[in-house]
């Protein structure tokens, strides 16, 4: 009774179902796997399976045999094309069975077609690919997030990515669009309202994409249990959208700006209709507009009338199209300037049916045309009767119009001036400053640039110049031509040289008169320290033929007074030419003469002098500036020795190009070249603590060395000495 059921069930079950032996016989089978997978209508039981059945992948085959030896095996769904070009997919779960204690006697077959479902999803697929629409799924009871492939596709992720809601919010644009969908998201889930939204996302690759996104909430006792919507990529469609709409705004708003009115006329009816710009234009309500053709023609000016109403004509007859201005009369008696613009069209025979134009006000146009004209006469008046000089040049800067004011300046006539370029009487020296004017002035944003520069006349004198430039540009924005001011500033110019050389040589008296004033002041004490020292040496001393000698030091500073003051004499004599004053002096002979007058201080000091100078070097120099250049550098080796030490002064010379190089090298207390290196020439400026100190020698040095066109430098180091050096011109 138990098999006889089990046999009723297994014939009668809605599912493919058969039994087969270890030799695939078959023992038993569903109604349902005679119908759908037999070949026939015989009865299959005790015949081997797949002589009875339909056509299957080897696949399939393989597993049954598997099966029966004991191996489970599952597939989902397998496609395969039979013999005759069909596509099929089958599905299957194949169940050993076993007889206890005896081993495997064969195996349950579970087999489906599923070839309509998966082409369905097949179809599903490719609707989604071909319209770029993919789906998605929240699950929010377990919180996962489900893309299809398409989905995936759309946000250029691999086919593996795994989305979470986090994840999948934060691929929506930053700003307006992710909070948007954030809103959306939660409003659906909390609220249970649907959504369809616009938005732009980033993908995965950083490409802005614009996409549709829909959702719709399922609910399960009162509670949203899961979110399901699609996701289509929408770029392409909606960038033309914006675009267009871009392009609507714009010639709405070009439209509104260049206030032009359209209009249609349909020639059959006699009806016309007109746009808002086109009432306003006109300065007519449009509820008292009728819309015929004898109503626009009315607020034509009557002079205009006739004109305009043949040109109507022609363009109806289709011999021209509308294309005139005109003027019309508004309710309060102004008179407006319009243009106006008409194509005619026709049916299929010839016959004119519909214009379709535009107009707009130009009595702003007109009116700026007729203050350009008296500005444009205004400008010519003033550029002819100018004071100054005036001119039009071209980019290249050649000459374009010149006014008289200009031609008087230049001696040339305009004719003359039409002929050269403003180059080619600029002066060599100013051509640089002509190129970069014209870089400044042709390339650059400058409204107005003043500079000065010299031309010559044409008689070859120098005209000096002050120069304004003004670039006006044509619509473009390229410079057509360039306004010239030219102030003649020739006699100023003039003015100003000589007064500068006068106050040049009002300068150099002044100098003169300091350097003589310290001169005196420095070198005539420093004689009378050497005499005064020599006096207290002969007071000291007893022994007659040292008492000699002393006189004989004496007698030679005298000497060296003298000739210093003869030599300051000659400062006195310089007024506004050092360097006309400039003679040939043996470097040997100076330095012999100098240490003469200074023996007393090189004895009390016990100074050694080691001097290493050619009897060739000569200098050009001022012989008094000479003698006391070398003379405060001595001095000061001496005044400045330091007390560790023996004084040591070598002194060398050398020639480097056309100069002489004079170094004197000590080995004195050294200066802070890092405290005081900038201040170290600097008058009254003192830079050790030594009681006759007045800082004034190497300020006079440096200026009468300059003065001599020469140069003088210091290197020193504290408590190690320094070197001093001077160049001057060779003599």
């Amino acid at each position: 009774m138990k098999t006889l059921a089990v046999d009723f069930l297994l014939k009668e079950s809605p599912n493919a179902i058969a039994i087969v032996d270890t030799k695939l016989n078959f023992i038993n089978y569903s109604n349902e796997w005679h119908d759908r997978f037999s070949l026939g209508n015989t009865d299959y039981v005790n015949k081997n399976l797949f002589e009875s059945i339909i056509e299957t992948p080897d696949f399939f085959k393989k597993a049954i045999s598997n099966g029966i030896n004991g191996e489970e095996h599952i597939n989902t769904g397998q496609k395969f094309i039979l013999p005759d070009g069909t596509l099929q997919w089958l599905k299957w779960k194949i169940i050993p069975s076993k007889v206890e204690n005896q081993g495997f006697d064969g195996a349950i077959i579970f087999l489906d077609d599923i070839t309509v479902e998966q082409k369905e999803i097949e179809l599903l697929h490719k609707a989604e690919e071909v319209a770029r629409i993919g789906c998605w799924e929240l699950d929010l009871l377990n919180n996962t997030v489900y893309w299809t492939k398409t989905t995936k596709e759309i946000h250029e992720v691999d086919q593996d990515f795994v989305p979470n809601l986090e994840e999948g919010i934060n691929f929506y644009k930053e700003g307006v669009h992710r909070d948007k969908i954030s809103y959306l998201v939660s409003n659906a889930i909390a609220e249970g309202k649907p959504f369809d939204t616009e938005l732009i996302i980033i993908t995965a690759k950083g490409r802005e994409v614009w996409v549709c996104a829909k959702g719709e909430v399922e609910i399960l006792n009162g509670k949203p249990v899961r979110l399901i919507g699609t996701f289509q990529d929408i770029d392409e469609r909606k960038k033309i959208e914006l675009a267009h709409q871009e392009i609507s705004e714009r010639l709405k708003m070009t439209s509104q700006t260049a206030q032009i009115g359209t209009w249609n006329y349909n020639l059959t009816e006699n009806n016309w209709d007109w746009d808002d710009e086109m009432y306003r234009i006109f300065d007519i309500e449009k509820f008292n507009f009728s819309g015929a053709f004898e109503a626009w023609s009315s607020t034509i000016h009557s002079d205009d009338l006739e004109r305009v109403l043949t040109a109507t004509e022609n363009a109806i007859n289709g011999i021209k199209d509308f294309d005139e201005e005109y003027r019309i009369i508004h309710k309060n008696g102004t008179i407006r300037h319009i243009k106006g613009l008409s194509k005619t069209i026709k049916d299929i025979n010839g016959t004119a049916v519909k214009m379709t134009g535009a107009n707009w006000d130009i009595t702003e146009l007109r009116s700026t045309e007729i203050k350009l004209a008296e500005s444009t006469k205004s400008f010519t008046e003033t550029f002819e009767h100018s004071s100054i000089g005036m001119a039009l040049v071209s980019p290249e800067l050649n000459w374009l119009k010149a006014n008289k004011s200009l031609c008087k300046s230049l001696g040339y006539s305009e004719n003359e001036l039409l002929k050269i370029s403003s180059n080619d009487i600029t002066h060599p020296d100013d051509l640089p400053g002509s190129r970069y004017f014209k870089k400044k002035v042709i390339e650059g944003d400058t409204i107005n640039l003043q500079f000065q520069k010299r031309y010559f006349h044409k008689n070859g004198n120098i005209v000096h110049a002050i120069i304004g430039a003004t670039p006006v540009k044509d619509i473009n924005g390229n410079v057509s031509h360039i306004i010239i001011q030219f102030l003649d500033i020739t006699e100023r110019i003039e003015s100003q040289k000589k007064l500068e050389a006068l106050v040049d040589v009002t300068k150099s008296q002044n100098e003169s008169l300091t350097n003589f004033a310290h001169i005196v002041s420095h070198n005539l004490r420093s004689h009378s320290t050497n005499m005064v020292m020599l006096t207290k040496f002969l007071n000291k001393e007893k022994d007659d033929d040292e008492r000699q000698n002393i006189h004989r030091m004496i007698t030679s500073a005298t000497e060296s007074l003298s000739e210093t003051i003869a030599h300051l004499n000659d400062v006195v004599q310089i007024k506004t030419g050092t360097l006309e004053n400039l003679q040939s002096i043996s470097v040997i002979n100076t330095i012999n003469h100098i240490t003469k007058s200074i023996n007393g201080l090189l004895e009390d000091k016990e100074a050694q002098l080691k001097i290493d100078i050619c009897k060739t070097h000569f200098v050009n120099a001022v012989p008094a500036y000479l003698e006391s250049i070398f003379l405060n550098i001595l001095t000061n080796a001496l005044k400045y020795s330091s007390e560790k030490r023996t004084p040591i002064i070598k002194i060398t010379s050398h020639i480097e190009e056309q100069f002489m190089v004079i170094s004197f090298t000590d080995n004195g207390q050294g200066i802070d070249l890092k405290r005081h290196g900038d201040k170290i020439f600097g008058m009254y400026k003192t830079f050790h603590k030594h009681k006759d100190a007045k800082g004034i020698g190497l300020f006079i040095t440096k200026n009468q060395i300059e003065s001599m066109s020469g140069s003088i430098n210091i290197e020193s180091e504290v408590d190690k000495g320094t070197k001093i050096i001077i160049k001057l011109k060779q003599g």
